[in-house]
């Protein structure tokens, strides 16, 4: 989550899509589980407990309510209720081999519960603002409810992943055959 938060590169946004899945497909994953997600996403060096795995499964819930809204307006409300209870201190970062990129930093003493809101309020208001609306989702593929960062230019995007959109595809092509 300590990925570039700009609108150009949504590592960030598919961590918070990724954990909201992990947390909703499994609300007691454990810290082993979540410590693994968070590497494969470059977050920052945590060291989870049982205790953390808590903390961050109850936090997940805020990130997946906001998940679900298709309103922007709703969403920028959401957003900006946990800005104003988790602020985010943005700094630009150079991390050895990139170039500078946005980062929260979370205030002396505050814990995984402050980085992971303020970080994910960050990323979603700044991709709300760069797209203008909800660029994220539920999949519309029957059986999957898994949610998705909308990164597409053209048509808003429906399904998590093309094999749900091509399986929705031959599903409806089977069924008209069937009907011609």
């Amino acid at each position: 989550m300590t990925d570039d938060l700009s609108g150009d590169n949504p590592r960030g946004l598919h961590f918070i899509a990724e954990l909201a899945n992990t947390v909703r497909d499994d609300p007691r994953v454990g810290a082993a589980d979540l410590q693994a997600l968070l590497e494969r996403h470059g977050g920052p060096p945590f060291r989870l407990t049982d205790a953390d795995a808590r903390e961050l499964r109850r936090a997940t819930a805020h990130l997946i309510r906001i998940l679900a809204l298709r309103d922007e307006d709703e969403a920028a409300e959401a957003i900006n209720t946990l800005l104003d209870r988790y602020p985010a201190r943005p700094r630009l970062v150079r991390l050895p081999g990139r170039p500078w990129s946005l980062h929260t930093q979370a205030p002396p003493g505050a814990g995984l519960t402050h980085w992971l809101l303020s970080t994910s309020a960050l990323a979603l208001g700044l991709w709300l603002g760069e797209r203008g609306s909800c660029a994220w989702g539920r999949c519309a593929a029957p059986d999957c409810d898994r949610f998705f960062i909308d990164t597409g230019r053209r048509a808003p995007q429906r399904y998590c992943t093309p094999r749900c959109a091509t399986r929705v595809r031959v599903a409806a092509h089977r069924a008209q055959r069937a009907n011609g």
